[in-house]
Protein backbone atom coordinates (compact mmCIF):
# COMPACT_ATOMS: atom_id res chain seq x y z
CA UNK A 1 0.00 0.00 0.00
CA UNK A 2 1.42 3.38 -1.02
CA UNK A 3 2.26 5.97 1.62
CA UNK A 4 -0.30 8.77 2.00
CA UNK A 5 1.71 11.83 0.94
CA UNK A 6 0.70 14.91 2.92
CA UNK A 7 2.44 17.75 4.71
CA UNK A 8 3.51 17.04 8.28
CA UNK A 9 4.31 20.59 9.31
CA UNK A 10 8.00 20.05 9.96
CA UNK A 11 8.74 23.69 10.74
CA UNK A 12 11.24 23.81 7.89
CA UNK A 13 10.80 24.65 4.23
CA UNK A 14 12.33 25.43 0.86
CA UNK A 15 14.70 28.05 2.29
CA UNK A 16 15.98 25.93 5.19
CA UNK A 17 19.59 24.77 5.00
CA UNK A 18 21.19 21.49 6.00
CA UNK A 19 22.58 23.26 9.05
CA UNK A 20 19.14 24.56 10.00
CA UNK A 21 17.52 21.13 10.10
CA UNK A 22 20.32 19.79 12.31
CA UNK A 23 19.92 22.48 14.95
CA UNK A 24 19.74 20.71 18.28
CA UNK A 25 20.86 17.35 16.85
CA UNK A 26 23.95 15.81 18.43
CA UNK A 27 25.28 13.36 15.86
CA UNK A 28 28.28 12.32 17.95
CA UNK A 29 29.01 8.62 17.56
CA UNK A 30 26.93 8.33 14.38
CA UNK A 31 28.42 6.86 11.21
CA UNK A 32 27.09 8.38 7.98
CA UNK A 33 27.94 7.37 4.42
CA UNK A 34 27.27 9.87 1.61
CA UNK A 35 27.97 8.95 -2.00
CA UNK A 36 29.11 12.02 -3.89
CA UNK A 37 29.72 13.67 -0.54
CA UNK A 38 32.54 15.84 -1.83
CA UNK A 39 30.73 17.97 -4.41
CA UNK A 40 27.55 20.01 -4.73
CA UNK A 41 24.71 18.94 -2.45
CA UNK A 42 26.69 16.02 -1.09
CA UNK A 43 29.46 18.30 0.12
CA UNK A 44 26.96 20.53 1.92
CA UNK A 45 25.40 17.48 3.59
CA UNK A 46 28.85 16.26 4.62
CA UNK A 47 29.72 19.66 6.11
CA UNK A 48 26.49 19.90 8.09
CA UNK A 49 26.55 16.35 9.45
CA UNK A 50 30.24 16.50 10.36
CA UNK A 51 29.67 19.84 12.07
CA UNK A 52 26.93 18.18 14.13
CA UNK A 53 29.41 15.54 15.28
CA UNK A 54 28.89 12.66 12.86
CA UNK A 55 31.69 10.67 11.31
CA UNK A 56 31.10 10.89 7.55
CA UNK A 57 32.44 8.29 5.13
CA UNK A 58 32.67 9.62 1.58
CA UNK A 59 33.13 7.02 -1.16
CA UNK A 60 34.67 8.62 -4.24
CA UNK A 61 35.63 7.62 -7.75
CA UNK A 62 38.33 10.30 -7.52
CA UNK A 63 39.62 9.98 -3.95
CA UNK A 64 42.34 12.59 -4.44
CA UNK A 65 39.80 15.19 -5.53
CA UNK A 66 37.53 14.20 -2.66
CA UNK A 67 40.33 14.51 -0.11
CA UNK A 68 41.09 18.04 -1.32
CA UNK A 69 37.42 19.05 -1.15
CA UNK A 70 37.07 17.69 2.40
CA UNK A 71 40.34 19.08 3.72
CA UNK A 72 39.63 21.03 6.86
CA UNK A 73 36.34 19.23 7.60
CA UNK A 74 37.04 17.10 10.68
CA UNK A 75 35.35 13.75 11.07
CA UNK A 76 35.42 12.81 7.40
CA UNK A 77 36.94 9.78 5.70
CA UNK A 78 37.46 9.16 1.97
CA UNK A 79 37.42 5.68 0.43
CA UNK A 80 37.62 4.69 -3.22
CA UNK A 81 34.41 3.60 -4.97
CA UNK A 82 33.10 3.66 -8.55
CA UNK A 83 29.32 3.29 -8.70
CA UNK A 84 29.54 2.19 -12.34
CA UNK A 85 31.68 -0.82 -11.38
CA UNK A 86 30.04 -3.59 -9.29
CA UNK A 87 33.48 -5.02 -8.49
CA UNK A 88 34.61 -1.69 -7.05
CA UNK A 89 31.43 -1.46 -4.97
CA UNK A 90 31.93 -4.95 -3.60
CA UNK A 91 35.57 -4.26 -2.71
CA UNK A 92 34.57 -1.02 -0.95
CA UNK A 93 31.86 -2.78 1.04
CA UNK A 94 34.04 -5.71 2.04
CA UNK A 95 36.75 -3.37 3.29
CA UNK A 96 34.21 -1.33 5.24
CA UNK A 97 32.53 -4.36 6.80
CA UNK A 98 35.91 -5.68 7.91
CA UNK A 99 36.15 -2.68 10.25
CA UNK A 100 33.14 -3.97 12.19
CA UNK A 101 31.44 -0.59 12.03
CA UNK A 102 27.73 -0.09 11.53
CA UNK A 103 26.01 2.65 9.56
CA UNK A 104 23.37 4.90 11.06
CA UNK A 105 22.67 6.75 7.79
CA UNK A 106 23.40 6.10 4.13
CA UNK A 107 22.59 8.91 1.69
CA UNK A 108 22.68 7.85 -1.96
CA UNK A 109 23.46 11.27 -3.39
CA UNK A 110 25.88 10.67 -6.28
CA UNK A 111 24.54 10.67 -9.79
CA UNK A 112 24.80 11.81 -13.38
CA UNK A 113 22.55 13.91 -15.62
CA UNK A 114 22.32 14.33 -19.40
CA UNK A 115 24.93 11.64 -19.96
CA UNK A 116 25.65 10.74 -23.59
CA UNK A 117 24.41 7.40 -24.88
CA UNK A 118 26.72 5.13 -22.89
CA UNK A 119 26.52 1.53 -21.73
CA UNK A 120 28.51 0.53 -18.65
CA UNK A 121 29.26 -2.77 -16.97
CA UNK A 122 27.53 -5.66 -18.74
CA UNK A 123 25.51 -3.29 -20.95
CA UNK A 124 23.53 -1.12 -18.55
CA UNK A 125 22.40 2.37 -19.58
CA UNK A 126 24.64 4.81 -17.70
CA UNK A 127 21.97 6.79 -15.80
CA UNK A 128 20.23 3.64 -14.59
CA UNK A 129 23.57 2.01 -13.79
CA UNK A 130 25.12 4.86 -11.80
CA UNK A 131 22.09 6.56 -10.27
CA UNK A 132 20.17 3.41 -9.36
CA UNK A 133 21.93 0.08 -9.82
CA UNK A 134 25.16 1.28 -8.20
CA UNK A 135 23.27 2.27 -5.07
CA UNK A 136 21.22 -0.94 -5.19
CA UNK A 137 24.45 -2.98 -5.20
CA UNK A 138 26.01 -0.80 -2.48
CA UNK A 139 23.07 -1.16 -0.08
CA UNK A 140 22.88 -4.91 -0.69
CA UNK A 141 26.57 -5.37 0.08
CA UNK A 142 26.36 -3.10 3.14
CA UNK A 143 23.23 -4.78 4.51
CA UNK A 144 25.05 -6.19 7.59
CA UNK A 145 26.02 -2.64 8.58
CA UNK A 146 22.44 -1.36 8.14
CA UNK A 147 20.67 -3.83 10.43
CA UNK A 148 20.48 -1.38 13.32
CA UNK A 149 16.83 -0.62 14.24
CA UNK A 150 17.20 3.12 13.63
CA UNK A 151 19.34 2.99 10.47
CA UNK A 152 18.06 5.06 7.55
CA UNK A 153 18.75 5.09 3.82
CA UNK A 154 17.98 8.24 1.86
CA UNK A 155 17.76 8.01 -1.92
CA UNK A 156 18.22 11.34 -3.68
CA UNK A 157 15.65 11.38 -6.47
CA UNK A 158 14.28 14.52 -8.15
CA UNK A 159 11.31 15.97 -9.98
CA UNK A 160 13.10 14.55 -13.00
CA UNK A 161 10.97 11.48 -12.28
CA UNK A 162 8.12 13.41 -13.95
CA UNK A 163 9.80 12.65 -17.29
CA UNK A 164 9.58 8.87 -17.29
CA UNK A 165 8.26 5.83 -15.49
CA UNK A 166 10.44 2.71 -15.68
CA UNK A 167 10.71 1.61 -19.31
CA UNK A 168 10.07 -2.04 -18.56
CA UNK A 169 10.37 -3.12 -22.20
CA UNK A 170 13.56 -1.15 -22.90
CA UNK A 171 15.25 0.06 -19.70
CA UNK A 172 18.65 0.42 -21.41
CA UNK A 173 17.35 2.44 -24.39
CA UNK A 174 18.40 -0.03 -27.05
CA UNK A 175 15.67 1.35 -29.34
CA UNK A 176 16.36 5.09 -29.39
CA UNK A 177 18.17 7.15 -26.78
CA UNK A 178 17.01 10.32 -25.05
CA UNK A 179 19.21 11.53 -22.22
CA UNK A 180 16.34 13.32 -20.45
CA UNK A 181 14.13 10.24 -20.47
CA UNK A 182 17.09 8.17 -19.29
CA UNK A 183 17.68 10.58 -16.43
CA UNK A 184 13.97 10.64 -15.60
CA UNK A 185 13.76 6.85 -15.49
CA UNK A 186 16.71 6.71 -13.10
CA UNK A 187 15.06 9.23 -10.76
CA UNK A 188 11.85 7.20 -10.73
CA UNK A 189 14.05 4.21 -9.90
CA UNK A 190 15.58 6.12 -6.97
CA UNK A 191 12.11 6.70 -5.51
CA UNK A 192 10.91 3.13 -6.07
CA UNK A 193 14.11 1.80 -4.53
CA UNK A 194 13.24 3.54 -1.25
CA UNK A 195 9.66 2.25 -1.38
CA UNK A 196 10.71 -1.39 -1.60
CA UNK A 197 13.79 -1.20 0.62
CA UNK A 198 11.51 0.04 3.36
CA UNK A 199 9.30 -3.05 3.02
CA UNK A 200 12.43 -5.19 3.51
CA UNK A 201 13.10 -3.75 6.95
CA UNK A 202 15.49 -0.85 6.34
CA UNK A 203 13.77 2.48 6.88
CA UNK A 204 14.19 4.38 3.63
CA UNK A 205 13.07 7.63 2.05
CA UNK A 206 13.38 9.32 -1.32
CA UNK A 207 13.90 13.06 -1.60
CA UNK A 208 13.60 15.79 -4.19
CA UNK A 209 16.27 18.35 -3.27
CA UNK A 210 14.76 21.11 -5.39
CA UNK A 211 16.21 22.98 -8.34
CA UNK A 212 19.87 23.79 -7.77
CA UNK A 213 22.74 24.42 -10.14
CA UNK A 214 25.70 22.22 -9.18
CA UNK A 215 28.37 20.23 -11.05
CA UNK A 216 25.58 17.75 -11.87
CA UNK A 217 24.64 20.00 -14.81
CA UNK A 218 28.17 20.20 -16.19
CA UNK A 219 27.27 18.32 -19.40
CA UNK A 220 24.47 20.72 -20.30
CA UNK A 221 25.69 23.57 -22.56
CA UNK A 222 25.40 27.10 -21.20
CA UNK A 223 23.11 28.08 -24.08
CA UNK A 224 20.76 25.20 -23.28
CA UNK A 225 20.60 26.19 -19.61
CA UNK A 226 19.57 29.69 -20.72
CA UNK A 227 16.98 28.28 -23.14
CA UNK A 228 15.48 26.13 -20.39
CA UNK A 229 15.19 29.14 -18.11
CA UNK A 230 17.65 27.88 -15.51
CA UNK A 231 19.91 30.90 -15.80
CA UNK A 232 19.77 34.33 -17.42
CA UNK A 233 22.10 35.45 -20.19
CA UNK A 234 24.31 37.08 -17.55
CA UNK A 235 24.56 33.85 -15.56
CA UNK A 236 22.07 34.61 -12.77
CA UNK A 237 20.02 31.74 -11.37
CA UNK A 238 16.32 31.67 -12.16
CA UNK A 239 13.77 32.44 -9.45
CA UNK A 240 12.91 29.37 -7.41
CA UNK A 241 16.40 27.87 -7.51
CA UNK A 242 18.01 26.95 -4.21
CA UNK A 243 21.54 27.30 -2.93
CA UNK A 244 23.47 24.04 -2.46
CA UNK A 245 23.06 24.33 1.33
CA UNK A 246 19.29 24.63 0.88
CA UNK A 247 19.30 21.79 -1.65
CA UNK A 248 21.04 19.47 0.81
CA UNK A 249 18.53 20.18 3.56
CA UNK A 250 15.79 17.72 2.60
CA UNK A 251 18.15 14.73 2.43
CA UNK A 252 19.63 15.62 5.83
CA UNK A 253 16.15 16.17 7.26
CA UNK A 254 14.94 12.81 5.94
CA UNK A 255 18.02 11.15 7.45
CA UNK A 256 17.46 12.58 10.92
CA UNK A 257 13.91 13.80 11.58
CA UNK A 258 11.90 11.84 14.19
CA UNK A 259 8.74 13.06 12.42
CA UNK A 260 9.40 10.44 9.74
CA UNK A 261 9.54 7.44 12.06
CA UNK A 262 6.13 6.22 10.83
CA UNK A 263 6.53 7.24 7.18
CA UNK A 264 9.11 4.86 5.79
CA UNK A 265 9.10 4.70 2.00
CA UNK A 266 7.82 8.25 1.64
CA UNK A 267 8.94 10.87 -0.88
CA UNK A 268 10.08 14.18 0.62
CA UNK A 269 10.46 17.72 -0.67
CA UNK A 270 11.30 21.03 1.03
CA UNK A 271 11.97 19.31 4.37
CA UNK A 272 8.52 17.73 4.59
CA UNK A 273 6.53 15.02 2.90
CA UNK A 274 5.83 15.95 -0.70
CA UNK A 275 2.23 16.15 -1.81
CA UNK A 276 0.90 14.42 -4.95
CA UNK A 277 1.92 16.32 -8.08
CA UNK A 278 -1.07 18.09 -9.61
CA UNK A 279 0.81 19.63 -12.54
CA UNK A 280 3.76 18.74 -14.78
CA UNK A 281 5.73 21.76 -13.56
CA UNK A 282 8.93 20.32 -12.13
CA UNK A 283 9.75 23.58 -10.34
CA UNK A 284 6.58 23.11 -8.28
CA UNK A 285 7.40 19.46 -7.78
CA UNK A 286 5.40 16.96 -5.82
CA UNK A 287 5.40 13.26 -6.54
CA UNK A 288 3.84 11.33 -9.41
CA UNK A 289 1.97 8.09 -8.63
CA UNK A 290 4.34 5.87 -10.59
CA UNK A 291 7.19 6.83 -8.24
CA UNK A 292 5.33 5.43 -5.22
CA UNK A 293 3.65 2.33 -6.61
CA UNK A 294 4.53 -0.70 -4.40
CA UNK A 295 3.98 -3.15 -7.26
CA UNK A 296 6.39 -1.27 -9.50
CA UNK A 297 8.85 -0.98 -6.62
CA UNK A 298 8.85 -4.75 -6.12
CA UNK A 299 9.15 -5.30 -9.87
CA UNK A 300 12.14 -2.93 -10.06
CA UNK A 301 13.82 -4.73 -7.16
CA UNK A 302 13.40 -8.03 -9.01
CA UNK A 303 14.77 -6.52 -12.22
CA UNK A 304 17.74 -5.05 -10.31
CA UNK A 305 18.46 -8.43 -8.73
CA UNK A 306 18.36 -10.09 -12.16
CA UNK A 307 20.67 -7.50 -13.71
CA UNK A 308 23.22 -7.54 -10.90
CA UNK A 309 22.93 -11.17 -9.77
CA UNK A 310 22.61 -9.86 -6.22
CA UNK A 311 19.88 -9.70 -3.59
CA UNK A 312 21.25 -10.22 -0.10
CA UNK A 313 17.80 -9.54 1.36
CA UNK A 314 16.56 -12.82 -0.15
CA UNK A 315 19.86 -14.66 0.23
CA UNK A 316 20.96 -14.20 -3.38
CA UNK A 317 24.71 -13.62 -3.36
CA UNK A 318 26.94 -12.25 -6.13
CA UNK A 319 27.13 -14.57 -9.11
CA UNK A 320 30.89 -15.12 -8.61
CA UNK A 321 30.69 -15.90 -4.90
Amino acid sequence: MAIAQHKLGSGFGAHSTAGDVLTGHDMSGKNVLITGGYSGLGLEATRALARAGAHVIVPARRPGVASEALAGIPGTEVRELDLADPGSIRAFAETFLETGRTLDILIGNAGVMAYPDTLVGPGWEAHLAINHLGHYVLVNHLRPALLMPDARVVSVASSGHFLSDIRWDDPHFRHGYDHWLAYGQSKTANALFAVHLNTLGVRAFAVHPGSILTPLQRRIPHAQQIAQGWISSDGQHADGFKTPAQGAATAVWAATSPLLDSYGGAYCQDCDLAEPATTDDMLIGGVKPWALDPGSAARLWTLSAELTGLDTFSGRLPVDS
